[in-house]
């Protein structure tokens, strides 16, 4: 879908949401007996795509953030802020953005938001 999309749509990631991928991914294919290299590879070429925004730049929106996530997992302050800092809808599976007064997306009603 971020290929498709991609041409007309701006898509953005935290730097701290990258590195748990590449930290992650890893991990969660050697539990299942599955070679990872796929994974990092798609991983790796999604920055053609997904621009990763450091830390630097949403870190002013913390405090706000964290009063917005902190009934569910604080530690996603980053994902709200950079939403915060970009005005824009947070596209998620993780109920814990729900109620944080940012607007989210779930992966099978994105393509509406995308404007198609």
């Amino acid at each position: 879908m971020i290929a498709r999309f991609a041409p007309t749509v701006d898509f953005f990631t935290t730097d701290r949401c990258y590195a748990d991928a590449r930290r992650y991914l890893p991990i969660l294919f050697e539990k299942r007996d599955l070679g990872s290299e796929d994974a990092m590879a798609v991983l790796e070429g999604l920055t053609g795509w997904v621009r990763i925004v450091d830390n630097s730049l949403y870190a002013s929106y913390e405090g706000e953030a964290r009063k917005r996530i902190a009934a569910r997992d604080v530690d996603d302050w980053p994902v709200v802020a950079l939403a915060l800092l970009l005005e824009c809808p947070i596209w998620t599976e993780d109920a814990d953005f729900f109620g944080t007064g940012v607007a989210t997306w779930t992966s099978n009603r994105v393509h509406l938001y995308f404007g198609e």
